[in-house]
């Protein structure tokens, strides 16, 4: 999955030959899954046009203020425009534009929309050689840098005057790239690896039967996307669920039982940063598993069990740089509870959630926590959807992590 997916992305196009190849970036954006507008000024029309680009992006190209065809049109409001944009890039970025946007000039739709953005700003300058080596442009650039904005450094190539050197605006694909790798960069557990365990095990009592609970494997699901969203490499190990788990960029390693689980976590905890242990492990499982279906006799059944693997114990016994988390559900001394297993399994903290909150414990879309570190520090939160709450936990996680580092 692209960074950019689900992103609003605001392209500005100047008035330069290479704006014929926004059209590319448009696709290119489209293809990640990112929402486009559009907004060229009046001579980027010469070179490309807005038919082209509002097919492609489906969505209207803006150049004014006001619509001149149509008397009775409405203002385009340019800081509505710069307000919905997460991130915003021009290009090609001209010369005459990046000098007026150093300057505060405010002369076209884009230049004032520019002014009214409040998102991460990215310019990919186009222009001759000559002209992007002058004082003048360098020292714009600078003063651009200086205000925060990204520049896409230009690249050596073949130019519209002919000549061969710097000042070629960088291609789509290598825009693109640049900004993902940009956003990646920023993002808060970018390069950590993450390991997300996920919905119930089941215990075959028979070919047909089993022991399992109601976990649908929902919050370790959030988990995982939550994860992968703040830029983390994410393998997420998941017992049976009806739930669909296709996230993008999640390694997704499916598990029947408590000890195909135990398995999994330890192939890949010793190469994790974190790992939030979210499964309902069963705690038993029969000890004999009968090869054919029992048949159902008037007599009472009586199935001997055994405990199964705990695999959180196990892994908060070996790990050295990891931050373990784990979850607690509980029905009576819940707080207390807690802490004891955060003790006992040597985690780094502990989420807990209580069958006594309306709206938290299997099932449900929602749930109500307490995240408890291994300071036995508490931090409780409301009734939230999972999305949410898997929020909330990875950035009490980061806090914590940052105060160590």
């Amino acid at each position: 999955m692209s960074v950019l997916s689900g992103k609003n992305i605001l392209l500005g196009i100047t008035g330069g030959i290479a704006a014929y190849k926004t059209a590319f970036l448009v696709r290119l954006f489209i293809r990640a899954g990112a929402d486009v507008r559009v907004i060229m000024t009046e001579n980027a029309r010469e070179f490309v046009t807005p038919l082209t680009l509002s097919t492609l992006s489906k969505n209207p190209v803006l150049s004014s203020f006001t619509d001149e065809e149509d008397g009775n049109a409405m203002w385009n409001n340019h800081v509505e425009a710069g307000l919905w944009a997460d991130y915003m890039i021009i290009a090609p970025a001209t010369a005459n534009s990046m000098a007026k946007m150093a300057n505060g000039v405010s002369d076209n739709f884009l230049l004032a929309t520019y002014l009214s953005a409040k998102c991460p700003v990215y310019i990919a300058p186009a222009m001759d050689l000559d002209m992007y080596k002058h004082p003048s442009t360098r020292n714009t650039l600078h003063t651009l840098k200086a205000y925060g904005n990204i520049i896409i450094p230009a690249v050596h190539g073949e130019l519209a005057s002919g000549l061969t050197g710097e000042g070629r605006m960088a291609e789509p694909e290598d825009i693109v790239a640049f900004m993902e790798k940009h956003i990646l960069s920023n993002l808060p557990f970018y390069e950590k690896k993450v390991l997300i365990t996920a919905g119930p095990t089941y215990e075959a009592i028979d070919p047909v039967r089993f022991i399992g609970n109601h976990s649908s494997g929902r919050m370790g699901i959030e988990l995982a996307r939550t994860a992968a969203s703040l830029g983390a490499e994410v393998t997420l190990i998941m017992g049976p669920t009806h739930l669909t788990a296709d996230i993008p960029g999640v390694n997704i390693v499916r598990v029947v039982n408590a000890e195909e689980m135990y398995l999994a976590v330890h192939e890949v905890f010793e190469h994790v940063d974190i790992a939030v242990l979210a499964a309902a492990v069963s705690d038993y499982r029969p000890v004999t598993v009968q090869e054919q279906k029992i048949k159902k006799k008037d007599a009472s059944l009586t199935i001997e069990l055994e405990p199964t693997k705990d695999i959180l114990a196990s892994i908060g016994a070996i790990k050295k740089h990891q931050y373990l988390v784990g979850f607690a559900l509980e029905t009576h001394d819940e707080t207390e509870n807690a802490k004891g297993k955060l003790r006992r399994k040597n985690l780094d903290a502990i989420v807990l959630n209580s069958l006594n909150d309306k709206g938290a414990g299997f099932g449900k879309s929602t749930n109500k926590i307490t995240f408890i570190d291994r300071e036995e520090n508490i931090v409780s939160f409301e009734l939230k959807p999972k999305s949410d709450v898997a929020l909330d936990i990875f950035k009490e996680i980061q806090r914590r992590m940052s105060e160590d580092s």
